[in-house]
């Protein structure tokens, strides 16, 4: 089913909205989402090649727009695979090292099949990094540097976000619409 850019960036929203500024999975994204600096930019048909292309005009375009805090790339045809998305990611990161954008942004990847390594499927804990869409986000870093400072147990929020998606279990998250 192919879905319209708006309709998958209202549910990407409201899969931010309700599981990573609902349940605090990012201390850091409220912000963000509030002031409305978040840019969102779907690309359907996505191919390694084009999600690359995109990808740098995204780096670009963040360069240019100072108003625009993080960027989030939907890939809302392609990569289903979640290993082949991993294979993405790995280009982008060279990519990014290449294009000297490393030290500026920093990607973080979200999978609706996202799997951490030695877990199943069934794992709750992946579902803090499964999102609707396959999608890159794209953080400056120095604004995440600055947030990083002003919070107490940065080092915790993992650990706190395992604790609380095995406390609601996979069947909560399954049963979440966006």
């Amino acid at each position: 089913m192919t879905f319209s850019s708006e309709s998958i960036i209202n549910q990407t929203r409201n899969w931010i909205q309700q599981v990573v500024i609902g349940l605090n999975f990012c201390p850091f994204a409220a912000k963000p989402f509030k002031d409305n600096t978040i840019h969102f930019q779907v690309i359907h048909l996505a191919n390694a090649k084009l999600v690359l292309e995109e990808f740098i005009k995204e780096c670009n375009r963040l360069e240019n727009d100072n108003n625009t805090e993080t960027s989030i790339i939907i890939l809302a045809d392609g990569f289903n695979d979640f290993y082949s998305y991993l294979d993405l990611v790995s280009l982008v990161e060279k990519l990014l090292k290449k294009e000297g954008f490393e030290g500026i942004y920093q990607i973080a990847s979200f999978h609706p099949k996202y799997l951490f390594a030695k877990s199943n499927e069934n794992d709750p804990s992946n579902y803090t990094n499964r999102s609707p869409f396959p999608m890159l986000h794209i953080l400056r870093e120095d604004l995440l540097e600055a947030a990083i400072k002003k919070h107490k147990n940065v080092d915790l929020i993992p650990t706190t976000n395992i604790a609380k998606a095995n406390e609601l279990g996979v069947f909560y998250f399954k049963s979440m619409e966006f």
